[in-house]
């Protein structure tokens, strides 16, 4: 029986080429059982200029195949270019749009949109005050602990809430560049080095363990976020879908992975055996979600009784 929960496929984070970019997402509408995708660029206005030849061709894929498309915001606003970028999303009537800033939140307030996780609500009167300003749905930020999670959804009857579930963690964002700093040049002629690293480029500590990874001004995790659950504990926290962030990987595979999980035909564990096995060098975390280190990978267990803990 398939599970209410649905799957969303968030925006890609990282500089693809656009030829890259067109097939991945024919691939997500032709092949992935997800149900929402979120599409637009969130971290770099330099790089619209990759997605825009193709972008009309996708969203009509998209939603051929039945997928239900979401437009998404920059998470930071610093030029002028920006801004009437964020105006002529927010302006779109035919989807749904997610604000990730409070400049985009200001644009959409009082028509109905979503919240995407670099918004900040770490609370059940925030999540209420979005909500009486038009948010549909709220993907809450990742470094948000379970307990923290079912608190806001239990504050907020009938609301929509989403976990971010797969993917390295959005840790920062700046208007300076780092990763074009690292390989000598500059913000405003970056030459777009970021598009060298499809997954983000590495950052180790001074004695040379992995710790972050760069994604042209956005810091990530290194470690990929995978949230492991049975259906039981999706319902019990009160969330009604499960963000995916799209990595340098089989995404098609890893939401048919998450969606037989979802509807109980795949043990949890498995769940994350199949998916280290499809993104081999990055490590999993689930961390915050136990209150813990992000970086941690917390194994699921069965108490006595047979409930999760």
């Amino acid at each position: 029986m398939k599970s209410p929960l649905k799957l969303t496929l968030g925006p890609l984070l990282y500089l693809w080429p656009t030829e890259r970019w067109r097939d991945f997402y024919f691939a997500i509408a032709d092949q992935s059982p997800v149900d929402v995708v979120v599409l637009g660029e969130t971290v770099c206005s330099k790089r619209l200029h990759f997605m825009e030849p193709e972008f009309v061709a996708v969203v009509e894929r998209l939603e051929a195949a039945g997928k239900e498309v979401r437009l998404s915001t920059l998470a930071l606003v610093t030029l002028d270019r920006e801004s009437k970028y964020q105006r002529s999303v927010a302006a779109d009537e035919g989807h749904l749009v997610e604000a990730n800033d409070l400049s985009a939140l200001q644009m959409l307030k009082g028509r109905r949109h979503t919240v995407g996780p670099f918004v900040n609500v770490y609370n059940g009167p925030s999540a209420k005050l979005l909500a009486r300003n038009g948010a549909a749905s709220i993907c809450l930020p990742p470094e948000l602990p379970a307990a923290s999670v079912a608190e806001i959804t239990r504050s907020c009857p009938g609301g929509d809430f989403e976990l971010f579930a797969f993917g390295r963690l959005p840790l920062a964002i700046s208007a300076r560049c780092a990763h074009a700093r690292s390989k000598g040049k500059t913000k405003d002629n970056c030459q777009f080095v970021c598009q060298e690293d499809p997954d983000g480029l590495s950052v180790g500590t001074l004695s040379n363990q992995p710790f972050l990874a760069l994604n042209g001004v956005q810091t990530v995790s290194h470690s990929c976020q995978a949230l492991l659950e049975g259906p039981e504990e999706w319902d019990a926290l009160g969330v009604s879908s499960l963000r995916l962030s799209p990595q340098d990987c089989d995404m098609v595979a890893v939401s048919a992975l998450y969606r037989k999980m979802l509807d109980g035909h795949l043990e949890p564990a498995e769940t994350g055996s199949r998916i280290r096995s499809l993104y081999p060098d990055v490590p999993l975390s689930n961390g915050f979600h136990h209150g813990r280190a992000g970086a941690e990978w917390i194994a699921r267990q069965r108490n006595t009784e047979g409930a999760s803990r």
